[in-house]
């Protein structure tokens, strides 16, 4: 009886045993919570995850007194501090992510909501996406399985582009241990006087914490999803500039200095409040291309003529699916699906987009060319690389946009192609004021590029004006510098006006159309009724003006020291109604006392004119 009784216990031991350790396997773990207010969604990331489900099992419950909504996650836990944010605008108020209990282990998600804005809870769907829990909160989002992430765009600014306004009312544990208390110690230093009335401002694509440097480049790690546009180079020192929206950078990097090899170097800053800038010194800067992990955690940004393509990827996959989307006549994707996750690179010319697939070993060439015969892509081909690879080679018109984008998975691609709408050709009209008559020799039969320069205001039009001093002489002081300094580099250039005159918006147009420039630079000085506001901005409306405001802003904004307000797309009548790519610039703040002093200074002028006829002849290097 004894024996049996021990035989007894020792089985009852063994399946305990085995059903603790079968517990502790399905445990799913979270260890960051995301909120994105561009798509509405909830982000749960999880690590070490079971392959199992858990959305079958959630069940939202409502309650009023507030009004909220709860729904608990079974066997999870939080590997981060509980979770309370406040929302200052849409119909969500607030939402509490806690550990409700430890035994059973069960997470709880309470969202409190506005009912006079019409949010229905029972449009909350839970869906399972690799390692994350993603919970949405409108039916149209771009949350769709598979989940793709924005990993290029040649665009420098986009409305998915966001920065979270949040009221934390719970302590958050600053210990660096965790990726949550490395976030809060980042936020620490820029954050001071915001966190004494209790506000942060989060950003939840990307947040970057490890720099490391190779022979052949440079290696960044964060969590969250990284994207990277269009880079920009600039001359004297020869540089590329990579540019990562909605990143954050961690303060323990920010603006250092990093070896590449004995010839180059690499640096991080965050060049705006949602934005990381990474500037790498090389002669070399048309063989730096951005390489992407798999899982769109890490970025590589390395010279691809040296690289060992084979330390790229631990596993081979091949093109097992060709689909095509159709968003309206300008815009077209190309998707492609693998048997396994992909590590690709994008390399982006004038004529054409270049997408290296380093794991891919297979495709089918006839199924390829037949799924794209009638698209945007009817023109793209495939080549193998050496031993393992494809390359896929897309030509473009000029001024399409190109976007990127990879599943969670790691197991689709998708190539967006926009393209550009030409606005329709004006009648030109002869000038009722002709100043500085253009050349009748023009830039193509000359060789030589040719510019209008316009100076804002004049004469009776004295512009913006601030303790006495008038725009009108800063825009045609900095103006005649920028045209001198363009006719020593080799440029043509017109002028709107050259001296104190009144020129109508409209005569401005016409002497640019006459001219028949290759581009428009119209300069500003800006103005506001709150006199603390510095920075200068760069203006543009035509898509195919985006690529010249891009190059001259990031040539303009480095070289000036005052805050960088970005890009925007405007409709002010000159840039609106030239045809050739045009902008608008916009200097300083004449209302600020300090920047207005600046401005009428021989320093700021020299600068600002020098940064902008850099940035024009960078434009023309790279674009034309």
């Amino acid at each position: 009886m004894k024996k049996l009784f021990i035989l007894f216990l020792i089985t009852f031991i063994t399946i305990f045993s085995l059903g603790q350790k079968t517990f502790a396997e399905n445990l799913y773990k979270f260890t960051s919570a995301n909120f994105d207010t561009s798509n509405s969604i909830i982000v749960l990331s999880g690590k070490d995850t079971p392959s199992g489900a858990v959305t079958n099992n959630i069940k939202l419950v409502k309650m009023e007194n507030p009004t909220r909504v709860y729904f608990d996650i079974n066997s999870s836990i939080i590997t981060f501090p509980k979770q309370d944010w406040t929302f200052n605008s849409g119909p969500i108020k607030q939402i509490k992510i806690n550990q409700f209990s430890t035994n059973p282990k069960i997470v709880r998600v309470v969202m409190y909501y506005d009912t006079q804005t019409g949010f229905n809870p029972n449009n909350i769907k839970f869906l399972r996406i690799k390692n994350n829990l993603i919970i949405k909160l409108k039916d149209k989002t771009i949350c769709d399985n598979p989940y793709y992430h924005n990993t290029y765009r040649d665009e420098h600014s986009s409305s998915s582009d966001f920065y979270e306004y949040l009221t934390i009312t719970t302590p958050v544990n600053q210990s660096s241990d965790n990726i949550v208390g490395q976030i809060q110690e980042a936020f620490e230093e820029q954050t001071k006087q915001i966190r004494e009335k209790k506000e942060l401002k989060l950003n939840t694509k990307y947040y970057l914490n490890n720099i490391t440097t190779k022979q052949n480049g440079v290696l960044l790690n964060g969590f969250g999803t990284v994207t990277i546009e269009r880079p920009m180079i600039l001359y004297n020192p020869t540089r590329i500039i990579y540019d990562l929206p909605n990143t954050l950078v961690d303060m323990k990097i920010r603006n250092k200095e990093y070896r590449i090899n004995e010839t180059e170097t690499v640096k991080i800053g965050q060049f705006s409040v949602n934005k990381a800038r990474i500037v790498i010194t090389t002669d070399t800067v048309k063989d730096y291309i951005p390489i992407y992990s798999s899982d769109n955690q890490s970025l590589l940004i390395a010279n691809y003529k040296k690289i060992n393509n084979s330390t790229l990827y631990n596993n081979i996959c091949n093109v097992i699916d060709y689909d095509k989307e159709k968003v309206n006549d300008l815009t077209e994707s190309m998707v492609l699906k693998f048997s396994s996750p992909v590590v690709h690179a994008v390399d982006r010319y004038n004529d054409k987009l270049i997408l290296y697939l380093y794991n891919v070993s297979k495709y089918n060439d006839v199924n390829f060319k037949n799924a794209y015969s009638n698209t945007f892509f009817k023109d793209a081909e495939i080549s193998l690389m050496p031993k393992v690879g494809l390359k896929l080679t897309i030509p473009i018109e000029q001024d399409t946009m190109i976007s990127n984008f990879i599943s969670a998975d790691g197991r689709s691609l998708k190539i967006t192609l926009k393209a550009a709408k030409k606005p329709a050709a004006q009648t030109v009209v002869p000038p009722t004021i002709i100043l500085n008559p253009p050349s009748t020799v023009s830039s193509q039969s000359s060789g030589k590029k040719k510019v209008v320069i316009d100076a804002g205001h004049g004469g009776s039009d004295v512009g913006a004006v601030g303790g006495n001093i008038y725009e009108k002489n800063i825009t045609l002081d900095v103006s005649k510098r920028v045209a001198a300094l363009l006719k020593q580099k080799g440029y043509q250039v017109v002028m709107t006006r050259d001296d104190d005159s009144y020129v109508s918006l409209q005569d401005r147009v016409k002497i640019s159309e006459n001219a028949n420039p290759d581009i428009f630079v119209s300069i500003h000085v800006n103005s506001s009724v709150r006199p603390e506001i510095t920075g200068v901005e760069t203006h543009y409306y035509h898509q195919e003006s985006l690529a010249l405001a891009q190059t001259v802003h990031s040539s303009f904004a480095s070289a000036v020291s005052s805050p960088n307000r970005g890009l925007f797309k405007s409709k002010f009548y000159v840039i609106n109604h030239t045809t050739s790519p045009a902008i608008l610039v916009e200097i300083g703040f004449i209302s600020n006392a300090e920047e207005r002093a600046q401005l009428i200074g021989e320093k700021r002028k020299q600068a600002t004119a020098k940064s902008i006829a850099d940035g024009i002849q960078n434009y023309f290097k790279q674009y034309k």
